[in-house]
């Protein structure tokens, strides 16, 4: 069986092609392990927290937005970029999108699992936490200015609905709803 290091690529040149709040883009020229070469065209990004939060009333709390991308409206666990002095601590970027997003705050948050979410040409991370025992705060840390949000609580088969009508379609949202499925089956069998 060959190794890993038997198709690491080596990068020849990389050029910065643009720099911005979110992320910034590189292409780089690459030797291949075969000895040809080829272009790689790269996205950099600092990485990102989504929340897992159910309500006492076993209801999963989701953010209803437009995304530009995907130019219409989906629902999404509450999530958020890492920001600088956070990289180390996504509990803390966890924390605090979840009360800017939800208005909700929680004791503790559990790390689930950490996923590349497209490794084929970025190198975004995303953390997903469970938040413990989530409660409403009377002030909750204002949203991001240019966020427009509208909170929605779900049961686990609305959910799954949404999934069908591809009103939920992004990654860490599909994983969360199929962590919970798989929570709730464990809870009863």
């Amino acid at each position: 069986m060959r190794n890993f290091a038997d198709f690491a690529e080596t990068t020849i040149t990389r050029k910065q092609l643009y720099r911005g709040k979110i992320i910034d883009v590189a292409l780089d020229d690459v030797q291949l392990p075969n000895g040809g070469t080829s272009k790689r065209e790269l996205v950099f990004h600092s990485g990102g927290v989504g929340i897992i939060a159910i309500t006492p009333e076993n209801k999963m709390v989701f953010v209803r937005q437009f995304r530009k991308p995907l130019e219409k409206v989906i629902l999404e666990i509450p999530a958020g970029k890492i920001d600088p002095g956070e990289n180390d601590h996504p509990e803390v970027t966890g924390k605090r999108e979840l009360e800017e997003e939800t208005g909700y705050t929680c004791n503790s948050m559990t790390h689930l699992a950490s996923m590349y979410l497209s490794p084929g040409f970025s190198n975004e991370m995303m953390h997903i936490y469970q938040a413990e025992d989530i409660k409403k705060t009377a002030n909750p840390k204002s949203q991001d200015e240019d966020e427009l949000l509208e909170l929605y609580e779900l049961t686990l088969d609305e959910a799954e609905q949404a999934i069908k009508d591809q009103t939920v379609c992004d990654a860490k949202t599909v994983y969360a709803i199929n962590w919970w499925r798989l929570l709730l089956a464990q809870r009863s069998g």
